[in-house]
This record gives structure tokens, C-alpha cells and sequence, in this order.
């Protein structure tokens, strides 16, 4: 069985797992929460409810995503993922939003609830359940790398502490027949609309696309460099997420400029084996930058180039440097850091000051992005 399979397998059963759990508990605190005349307890029940959708909206999102690849999505449909995270997301305000509502509710016209031994005892079992169930489900979230699994799993903490709330009120007015769990409620729901925020904001993120690990990043293009002694750099990494087990990517290689086509063809081949292998990241395009080694000449000119262009604040690199001294044509990358206000215009400046000091000569330059 492949490692995607074992992942769909994972999460398939993870996510049954916790649907039997949540309607079991649905059909236990609504029973104790209607005989009590709680509703925070009733609350906590449609909260369970709201979590067992979760998790067949979880099992749907990775059964669509692990279909094959077809003329119409050629990489694949593993952002269906980010997807059904996102309508978890969106249970999960749904959920805050109605505990606010309701709480606010019984605030204006307040009901006496019954407690008793029993309800006590359901709550309590809820509280647990919860908290295992939670750390369950994002222990396998993170193993497989699942936004809907970590998502469910921090809602089942949420729904843990809202359980211990609704706990802690009712033997509040057992005591002191004093009752909170309106107010308790209200307070509870902020998290909960707070906590469905953040997951709607993550995933968002994961469909807009945003930078990867630092570390990933470094380690690859450190790991492309110690291929081959040919190859002095990797540079302009590039990596997109087609759900999270499918990242495809591409990625620039400085190489001597004694290097043949020949030679260069047979390190592309084995760099795209080799990421795919150790960093599971399909290279699909590996661009070239022809590093000087024939004359001391050029390697005067980069030094004396990058020390001009980092001597600027803000700059993070130059590389992907060439001069081609018989036409007088020199070109070059800069990064300029993201914090940097008005990157064109210093990008801009740099370019000038680099022209000024080799007049007559054709300068191509590139502001990059560091990724």
C-alpha cells in the first residue's frame, strides 16, 4: 500500500472514530440537557453535532482529494482538502456564533435549570471524551499532515473546555443556586468564534498560497549545492501546494560555465530524482546560471559587484551573477528584504549606482523574491 493510501486510510478512520464518539455524546447531553432544562447543556450536544459533520466532511474532503489526476487537473485534487478544512472552519464559527446567541438569550430571560447526579455524570464523561478525542485527533492530524484532522482537533478542545464550564456552573447552582451558565456560555462562544477565525484565516492562507518552511526551503537548496561539485549554488526555489502530500516546484542551479549541455542535462535528471526521493517535492523546472571561472577578471567584477549592492540595507543576496566581457554585458539577482518599504524604488538605486560604475556596458538585472 502506497503512503498516500496509508494516509486516506488514516484519516478515514480517525474521522469514523470520531463520529461514533460525537453522536454518541450528541445523544447522551441532549438527554440530560432537556431533562435538566440546561441550555448550555443542550448547546454542548448540537457543539457535538456540529463536530460529527465535521468529520464526515473530513472523510469526503480526502476521499475526493485522493482521486487520480485527469485531463482537467493534471496535478491532482488534493486541494479539495483545504477545502473541507475550510467548511470545517466554517461549522465551527457557525457553532460559536449560535452558543453566543443563545446564551444572550437566556441573559434576557433566564430559566432555572435541574440538576442532577446524572447530568453531573454525563458532562463530566463529556469532558474526558473530549479531551481524548481532541488529542487524538491532532496527534494523527500532524502524523499525516491534515489541516481537517488538527482542525477537528482543536475544536474537540474547545468543546472540552465549554463541557468543564457548563461542569463547573451546575454544581455552582447546586451549591449557591446561583446560575451562570448563560454568562459562562457567552464567554465560551468568544473562544469558539475566535478559534473558527483562526482556522477559516490558516486555510485561506493554504488556497492563496504562502511561503514555506524556512527550513524546508534552505535544506533543499543546501542539499541541491552538495550534489555536485559543478553546481556552486540552488537559488529562486519556488515550491506550490497541490494539497498537502503533492508540492511540485522549481528551482535555479549556478553552474560553472565550463559545464556542457550534456553534463547539465544529467544533473537536472538526478537533482529532480534525488529532491523527489529525500523531500517528497517534484521538480518540474531546474533554470540555469552560468557561473565565470575562465578568467580572474569576472570573479574581480562579482566581488566588487556584490559588495556594492550588499553594502545597502535591506539586502539579503546576490547571486546568479555573469559577465560576458567581449559583448561588456553583466547580469545579476538581488533579494531585497520584504520589511524594505519601497522595494522597486531601492531595487531602482542599486541598479543606477552599478551602471554609473560600468559605463558603457549593458546591465540586465532582477529583483527577486526570497522564498
Amino acid at each position: 500500500m502506497s503512503d498516500i493510501e496509508n494516509r486516506e486510510k488514516t484519516i478515514v478512520r480517525t474521522s469514523v472514530t470520531g463520529i461514533l464518539t460525537n453522536l454518541f455524546l450528541v445523544a447522551f447531553k441532549m438527554t440530560a440537557g432537556l431533562l435538566a432544562n440546561s441550555i448550555a447543556v443542550v448547546l454542548d450536544a448540537v457543539n457535538n453535532l456540529s463536530d460529527a459533520l465535521s468529520s464526515i466532511i473530513t472523510i469526503v474532503g480526502v476521499k475526493l482529494a485522493g482521486k487520480a489526476s485527469d485531463a482537467r487537473h493534471p496535478l491532482g485534487h488534493g486541494r479539495i482538502e483545504y477545502l473541507s478544512a475550510l467548511a470545517v472552519a466554517c461549522l465551527v464559527l457557525y457553532a460559536g456564533v449560535t452558543s453566543m446567541v443563545e446564551s444572550i438569550k437566556k441573559i434576557i430571560h433566564p430559566a432555572a435549570p435541574e440538576y442532577s447526579i446524572l447530568t453531573l455524570v454525563i458532562i463530566a464523561v463529556g469532558v474526558v471524551t473530549k479531551i481524548i478525542l481532541g488529542t487524538y485527533f491532532k496527534k494523527t492530524g500532524k502524523k499525516v499532515n491534515s489541516n481537517s484532522l488538527v482542525a477537528s482537533g482543536e475544536d474537540a478542545r474547545f468543546d472540552a473546555i465549554l463541557s468543564f464550564s457548563v461542569f463547573v456552573c451546575a454544581l455552582i447552582y447546586i451549591f449557591t443556586h446561583v446560575s451562570l451558565e448563560a454568562y459562562v456560555g457567552g464567554v465560551i462562544a468568544v473562544f469558539i468564534i475566535k478559534s473558527g477565525i483562526e482556522m477559516f484565516r490558516d486555510t485561506v492562507d493554504d488556497l492563496l498560497g504562502t511561503a514555506f518552511d524556512r527550513q524546508l526551503t534552505h535544506d533543499i537548496k543546501a542539499y541541491v549545492k552538495d550534489m555536485d561539485p559543478a553546481i556552486m549554488g540552488g537559488y529562486d526555489l519556488i515550491l506550490h501546494s497541490y494539497g498537502p502530500e503533492h508540492t511540485v516546484g522549481s528551482i535555479h542551479i549556478a553552474v560553472k560555465d565550463t559545464t556542457t549541455a550534456e553534463e547539465i542535462d544529467a544533473l537536472s535528471r538526478r537533482i529532480t530524482a534525488a529532491v523527489y526521493q529525500k523531500f517528497h517535492v517534484l521538480l518540474v523546472g531546474i533554470g540555469i546560471y552560468s557561473y565565470n571561472t575562465k578568467n580572474d577578471e569576472a570573479a574581480e567584477m562579482r566581488s566588487h559587484v556584490t559588495h556594492l549592492v550588499m553594502s545597502h540595507e535591506g539586502v539579503i543576496q546576490v547571486h546568479g551573477f555573469y559577465v560576458d566581457l567581449a559583448k561588456k554585458y553583466m547580469s545579476f539577482d538581488m533579494i531585497i528584504d520584504w520589511n524594505i518599504k519601497d522595494r522597486e524604488s531601492l531595487y531602482r538605486k542599486i541598479t543606477e549606482e552599478v551602471q554609473k560604475e560600468y559605463p558603457g556596458w549593458q546591465i540586465h538585472t532582477t529583483l527577486d523574491i526570497n522564498v
